[in-house]
C-alpha cells in the first residue's frame, strides 16, 4: 500500500480514535471517576488524558512506513 494511500486512511482512524477516546473518557469520569478520592481521581484523569498517545503512536508509526521497493 503506497504511503499516501497509509496516511489518508491513519488520519481518519486518528479522527475517529480521538473521538471515541475523548467520549469514552468522558463517560467514564462522568460515572465512576466523581465518586474516587481526589488523589484517585488525578491518577484517573491524567491516564484518561494521555493514554490514547499509545494507539496514536502505533497508527503513526504505521503511516509513516515508507513504500516497498517494486
Amino acid at each position: 500500500m503506497p504511503q499516501r494511500v497509509r496516511k489518508l486512511i491513519g488520519t481518519v482512524l486518528m479522527l475517529a480514535l480521538v473521538v471515541v477516546w475523548a467520549l469514552g473518557a468522558m463517560a467514564l469520569a462522568q460515572g465512576r471517576v466523581t465518586e474516587l478520592h481526589w488523589a484517585l481521581q488525578t491518577v484517573c484523569y491524567v491516564l484518561l488524558g494521555s493514554l490514547w498517545v499509545l494507539p496514536a503512536g502505533v497508527l503513526i508509526s504505521w503511516m509513516e512506513r515508507p513504500d516497498r521497493k517494486a
